[in-house]
């Protein structure tokens, strides 16, 4: 009888320790999920970041595009004008002179801002592409992190189950109060 008892007080202990480790998985995972969580979070924050830069860039582009038409325009109008107009007075031509080659530099300095602006482009693309695959595979990994510590629960519930012939535990889906995140 006194052989019995101690193989059941080994059994009751052996049932607790195996209750506090499932719960102690059960806490991990939520973490891993918080921290997925967390991750698609910040992803979709810095897909709406970049969402609105480029509409800012483009915005600027277009701005940019049509001031450099007008500044064209202005050059090519004030290059007729000199020479329709070559018989004015050396003040006249001066002055023109003077409009044109002011045209010609904030040209020069608005096709020197739109190559500056296409490589800072650049760089950010090439920057959050970096980051985005570290962000995704990070993800990835929390995913398949959660997977075995799922797969792992439901081997120590099944494992208990068999032990103790507690089927209730047996048919719980590990994936029970689990939300699936999918990366696209």
């Amino acid at each position: 009888m006194s052989r019995l008892n101690g193989k059941l007080n080994y059994e009751q202990e052996r049932s607790r320790t195996m209750d506090s480790r499932m719960e102690s998985l059960d806490r991990k995972l939520k973490e891993f999920e918080d921290q997925n969580r967390d991750l698609l979070t910040s992803v979709t924050m810095k897909d709406e970041q970049i969402r609105q830069n480029n509409v800012r860039l483009e915005e600027c582009t277009q701005e940019k595009a049509s001031v450099s038409r007008q500044l064209e325009n202005a050059l090519i109008d004030a290059r007729k004008r000199d020479e329709d107009h070559r018989e004015r007075t050396a003040a006249k031509e001066r002055t023109m002179q003077s409009r044109v080659m002011d045209l010609e530099s904030q040209l020069s300095q608005v096709r020197a801002e739109n190559c500056r602006i296409k490589r800072e482009k650049e760089e950010s693309e090439r920057k959050f592409n970096s980051r985005l695959y570290d962000l995704k595979d990070r993800l990835e990994q929390s995913h398949s992190t959660n997977r075995s510590m799922q797969n792992y629960v439901q081997f120590l519930k099944n494992s208990y189950s068999n032990v103790f012939g507690d089927t209730s535990m047996a048919g719980a889906s590990p994936m029970h109060g689990h939300v699936t995140l999918s990366m696209e």
